[in-house]
């Protein structure tokens, strides 16, 4: 299911990062690389973190990891107790473990990791008062109160659709998989046509096979109008079998074929599906430069690539420079590698210390204008439950990425 799966994908198949981070702090004024080890004060006693994880279950190979990075962002003198809790990896477990962390005197709440977990968990945190940022990437958890720290369709979106409007490309069409992903990166890319002010976005869903597919993209690309009329016309003028016929024939055969209806493709297929799409690009008239070809930060790794002919092709994703300072960090406490969302639990219980320093964990701190620098870059807190974040922006060349526009820094900047 997408509630889960996507969060989990997208971290496995992340990046490797090579830069400098030391945790989320607040943006406009420490940097991460100069946040103190102590805060200024300290969060009233009893007001603790708690951290629900899954510690026993199928996950809690995972949960241990995200508890080892909320501990190591709760390391330096004067921060906030962490309070770790089991939630055994079910929605049940993760409202009983909420219950007794509220009971506890819980201050701020982190995780759960799931959004199955985050949906149970959210109206005890709510009647409590209490702040919830969970693990999952599930838009529909994400509200007053709970914030979502997963990677986002909207996020990806958003920064993609900013990129490509700025090389003047306003046509957006998208052929996405009829499932919960496709669906999210459909909504996604409307909120982020409209915020962008262009037009109406075209969006097309595709049932998996070949056929759907290759249907589908004929569609889209409004193939039969294009190349109809210039096809009738060369079998015309083979079917006369003389010289002249021919002539005509290959005169018309280099007739330029009229432009799609579209100058950018939102794509979010991995694997062999990507590949059938990628293959009908340049049969359908659908490749670079008259289309720019979009997809999702999952096309970071080669696998969810496959083999598949994009170059040019656009996705956006976090900066792989972001995260060396993190894992510098884990690896020497833990001895091994920073799994996937550790990251996220290390940014979350970052952002408890700084605001413990400031006093608490008011919704008007979280959700401060100038937003927090995380392990993967800016990150910004919205009064609704969803995060901004600052992504770079990748092509694919040859088979490999290049990043050709780095994260943004600032909460301003379009495209987060």
């Amino acid at each position: 299911m997408f509630r889960r799966a996507f969060a989990l994908a997208f971290v496995t198949l992340a990046l490797a990062g090579c830069g400098v981070s030391s945790g989320p702090t607040p943006r406009g004024g420490l940097s991460a690389r100069s946040l103190p080890a102590t805060p200024s004060t300290v969060a009233p006693p009893g007001r603790t973190v708690a951290l629900l994880a899954p510690l026993s279950g199928s996950n809690a190979e995972r949960g241990r990891a995200l508890a080892n990075a909320a501990q190591l962002a709760l390391s330096p003198p004067g921060s906030p107790a962490l309070d770790v809790r089991d939630t055994g990896g079910t929605p049940q477990g993760a409202a009983q473990a909420a219950r007794a962390a509220l009971a506890a005197g819980a201050g701020m709440i982190i995780g759960p990791l799931t959004g199955p977990e985050t949906a149970a968990v959210a109206p005890l945190a709510r009647a409590a008062g209490v702040a919830v940022l969970a693990f999952t990437s599930d838009p529909a958890q994400a509200q007053p109160g709970v914030w979502t720290l997963g990677i986002m369709p909207a996020q990806q979106v958003r920064r993609l659709v900013a990129a490509t409007a700025a090389q003047g490309k306003s046509r957006f069409t998208a052929v996405l998989p009829d499932d919960d992903f496709g669906r999210a990166m459909a909504a996604a890319l409307a909120d982020a046509i409209r915020e962008a002010s262009l037009p109406p976005p075209d969006i097309h869903f595709h049932a998996g096979s070949t056929a759907a597919i290759n249907a589908t993209m004929r569609a889209v690309s409004a193939y039969d109008s294009r190349r109809g009329p210039v096809d009738a016309q060369m079998r015309a003028a083979r079917a006369a079998h003389t010289a002249e016929g021919r002539r005509r024939a290959a005169e018309i055969a280099r007739t330029p074929i009229p432009p799609p209806p579209m100058d950018a493709l939102l794509l979010a297929d991995t694997g062999e599906r990507l590949g059938t799409i990628a293959s009908l690009l340049p049969y359908y008239d659908l490749d670079p430069p008259a289309v720019r070809v979009l997809g999702p930060a999952l096309w970071a790794a080669p696998v969810a690539r496959a083999d598949a002919a994009l170059r040019g092709a656009w996705f956006a994703a976090p900066d792989p420079q972001a995260r060396a300072g993190f894992d510098a960090q884990y690896q020497a406490q833990f001895g091994a590698p920073a799994p996937g969302l550790a990251d996220f639990a290390f940014d979350a219980a970052s952002i408890a210390r700084v605001l413990a320093g400031e006093g608490g964990y008011s919704a008007a701190a979280l959700t401060r204008p100038e937003g927090f620098a995380g392990v993967n870059g800016v990150l910004a807190l919205q009064p609704d439950g969803t995060v901004r974040r600052g992504l770079a922006l990748f092509e694919i060349r040859r088979g490999s990425i290049e990043m050709i526009e780095p994260a943004p820094d600032a909460i301003g900047t379009p495209g987060i």
